[in-house]
């Protein structure tokens, strides 16, 4: 993606929302839909939590997925999905010289992405297969769109990109096939791929985006040690989370899993060692890409942890790869690319810093609150959620006129990564 350090002296900025300027790019509608989408669903989350916990409970709920497993799926198929969304919408323009979708055909595809969030939102009063086909329907249009422009572009390099969107297509399509009868048992399992799918994107992509942007920064510094990626070690780290992808498909033991599960926690954990994240502690729109990748590798131990101990829940140690790991990285990515492709200094405002506090710590809440105070779970789960809600309200409150008005116009060249 491109990246844009401005000197912003003199900008120019129309006020105001404009449909112009919010279908001009991919990322504006994406990131926005996934900031507000990120403080809603958990609110929905946090209230059934609530009610739960007063010892009531909801009579006619309008989703007929059970509550943890509609916060599992929107959470990765809602939030998520957005991101990624917004992402390839906006890097592979950049990756392969190609024009970026916008207008109408970015338009059509948003709308397709919030019907979906319909859809399972009322699911309890539609047919299940029209459920299925509107929720489904959104990744293969965007796979579609990636495709074209790799295609098109000729980036060998980023195919890789395209059976991951399959791979979270197949891990939707399974939580649909069990709701129509047609698969038992696969729902937890299909959340669980999805979720390492997304992480082994995390690990793709931040080994490219994490040191490039980390050497940009120390070069501005007048730094001589800059990041580095031996190939070897970036391979271990990547085919590593393929293995423990292929382990869980194949039905592996708890020990392949656990040992693969560190293997790739070991290698990324060495890999982020060698990008100089220490160096970049006074440039937060910097250090939190260190830090989300830190928390990516910390999840997949934790994960390790949970498949040698039975006393460690697979789901709790699970949330520090999701809340912690995903969380930070895609708000990283998000408020980055925002910034950069709207024509403002690449420099995190101080409630964006607040946001880079807070996720990682509704996620260490998350792990280590039912673990060391089991009697208060409820109390624990609450605190979590308002963590994570007010850093997404606060990031929507902050990027809503970034992402709904015309690029601001300085002349500043921008810098590629």
């Amino acid at each position: 993606m491109n990246d844009h350090p401005m000197a912003d002296a003199a900008p120019t900025e129309a006020s105001g929302f404009s449909f112009d300027a919010f279908l001009s790019y991919g990322f504006r509608p994406f990131f926005l839909f996934a900031g507000l989408y990120g403080a809603i669903a958990m609110a929905a989350w946090l209230a059934w939590i609530a009610i739960h916990a007063a010892g009531g409970a909801v009579v006619t709920p309008t989703s007929d997925l059970a509550p943890h497993v509609w916060h599992a799926h929107e959470m990765v198929f809602g939030y998520t999905l957005a991101v990624i969304a917004g992402f390839f919408l906006t890097a592979v323009p950049s990756w392969t010289g190609s024009k970026p979708v916008k207008g109408l055909p970015l338009g059509s595809l948003a709308m397709l992405w919030l019907a979906g969030r319909g859809a399972i939102w009322f699911s309890a009063h539609l047919p299940p297969l029209l459920v299925a086909v509107i929720d489904t329907a959104f990744v293969p249009a965007l796979l579609v769109l990636v495709a074209r422009a790799l295609l098109k572009g000729w980036s060998k390099r980023n195919l890789v990109f395209l059976p991951v969107l399959g791979g979270l297509f197949a891990c939707n399509g399974a939580v649909h096939l069990e709701r129509l009868g047609v698969l038992t048992g696969m729902v937890p399992a299909a959340h669980h791929m999805a979720i390492l799918i997304v992480a082994l994107l995390i690990v793709v992509l931040g080994g490219r985006v994490v040191p490039a942007f980390t050497m940009n920064a120390l070069k501005r510094q007048g730094e001589t040690l800059l990041p580095t990626s031996p190939p070897l070690l970036e391979r271990a780290g990547i085919l590593s989370l393929v293995a423990l992808i292929v382990a869980e498909l194949t039905g592996a033991d708890a020990a392949v899993i656990g040992g693969l599960s560190t293997l790739a926690a070991l290698t990324n954990g060495l890999r982020l060692a060698r990008w100089r994240g220490g160096r970049t502690l006074g440039q937060p729109i910097v250090w939190v890409l260190h830090l989300g990748f830190a928390l990516v590798v910390l999840g997949l131990a934790a994960k390790a942890w949970a498949a040698f101990d039975e006393g460690v829940a697979v789901a709790t140690a699970m949330h520090l790869l999701t809340v912690g790991g995903i969380g930070t990285m895609t708000v990283a990515i998000m408020s980055r690319a925002s910034l950069g492709h709207t024509g403002r200094v690449i420099e995190a405002p101080g409630l964006i810093v607040a946001v880079y506090v807070l996720i990682p710590s509704a996620a260490l809440v998350r792990l280590l609150g039912p673990l060391a105070l089991p009697a208060y779970y409820n109390e624990l789960m609450l605190t979590a959620a308002l963590l994570w809600i007010t850093a997404f309200a606060l990031f929507s409150w902050v990027f809503w006129p970034i992402l709904t008005r015309p690029r601001r116009r300085t002349g500043a060249p921008s810098e590629a990564a």
